[in-house]
């Protein structure tokens, strides 16, 4: 079995974004030249998540909001994380709701969606560079 290892950086100007990696993640699959495996995306940062859904720009307003009301980042003041200086209590929380990573199955040299499906770098506390791992192993 072969595996192959890589980080997809990302610098968002914004606090909260969502943004459709596919494409990298072929492009890393393709570098890897893997045929049968499986590919793991994951998020290296404890306020951005990794997660599979359909790029559709009315779903994503609507994650906008429900997430602001799962956890609304204003007032800061209403989490205990925010006592250390930090302003971003909201994001680690939506991080654990949107999750941390996905694994997708690679079938005859491509990553094997359902219908509609994307692999989405979410950022809830942006304007600083983060990353993401892309591992892929098999043959």
């Amino acid at each position: 079995m072969r595996s192959f290892r890589k980080e997809l950086w990302f610098d968002i100007p914004t606090r909260r974004a969502f943004i459709n990696i596919t494409p990298r993640v072929n492009e890393c699959l393709r570098e890897s030249g893997i045929k049968e495996g499986l590919v793991l995306v994951n998020a290296m940062h404890i306020t951005a998540s990794v997660f599979i859904n359909d790029d559709e720009s009315g779903l994503h307003h609507d994650y906008e909001i429900w997430l602001e009301k799962l956890a609304p980042h204003e007032p800061v003041s209403q989490y205990q994380h925010n006592r250390t200086g930090e302003d971003n209590g909201d994001a680690h929380l939506k991080r654990q709701v949107m999750g941390r990573e996905v694994t997708v199955a690679v079938t005859d040299g491509n990553l094997d969606f359902g219908t509609w499906e994307q692999i989405f770098y979410g950022e809830f506390d942006g304007r600083r560079k983060k990353r993401v791992l892309v591992k892929i192993i098999g043959e």
